[in-house]
């Protein structure tokens, strides 16, 4: 069987899909969709986000330095799709999907009261990378829905239903398949 070559271009998927929530020093704020999320590192504990300048809530992340991350699930599909097409400059993104902001604990933006897991952030490092701008931040708080801790106080993000994101396309996790270091420990 055959490949066929591409140009060159991230084929790193599928990504997990997530709600950054960012408010302005008035107070204003807004929800942006991102698919380029992810852990940079352990200790601190640090993750970064990538967002285009030209987008709405860029300058708002840019004046704070701060942003809460929002995981995603089956249930806020429709509200994580929106906040990708729509932009904060034309309508009320809270509004028009029904989501709740909360205070957050240490930072200025609010978390989506609808998501599992919010990850309260601030940038440490702006990396101006070309299309866009690479917000690397600590991670100042977190937050986890009680209806997803089992009785041993294990965090069942799987019961969530979490999303990820796809060449344009939204999937939901399917059956799990093993677990970190099963391999090592399964007798063949």
């Amino acid at each position: 069987m055959g490949k066929i070559s591409f140009k060159p271009g991230n084929m790193l998927y599928p990504l997990p899909v997530v709600l950054v929530s960012v408010a302005d020093k008035k107070g204003n704020s807004n929800i942006i969709t991102v698919a380029w999320a992810g852990t940079v590192c352990t200790n601190p504990p640090m993750l970064g986000i990538s967002v285009r300048p030209e987008r709405f809530s860029h300058h708002m992340i840019e004046e704070t330095g701060e942003f809460v991350v929002n995981l995603t699930t089956k249930e806020l599909v429709f509200a994580t799709d929106y906040c990708g097409v729509r932009s904060g400059r034309d309508v009320d993104k809270w509004k028009e999907t029904g989501l709740t902001p909360v205070p957050s604990e240490a930072v200025n933006a609010p978390c989506i009261s609808e998501s599992p897991v919010n990850i309260e952030c601030r940038v440490t490092q702006v990396e101006r990378l070309g299309s866009h701008d690479l917000f690397i931040a600590e991670v100042a708080a977190v937050h986890a829905d009680e209806r997803y801790m089992d009785e041993k106080g294990g965090f069942r993000l799987s019961d969530a239903k979490p999303i990820v994101y796809s060449h344009g396309e939204y999937f939901d996790l399917g059956e799990k398949l093993g677990k970190f270091g099963y391999s090592a420990r399964k007798k063949r």
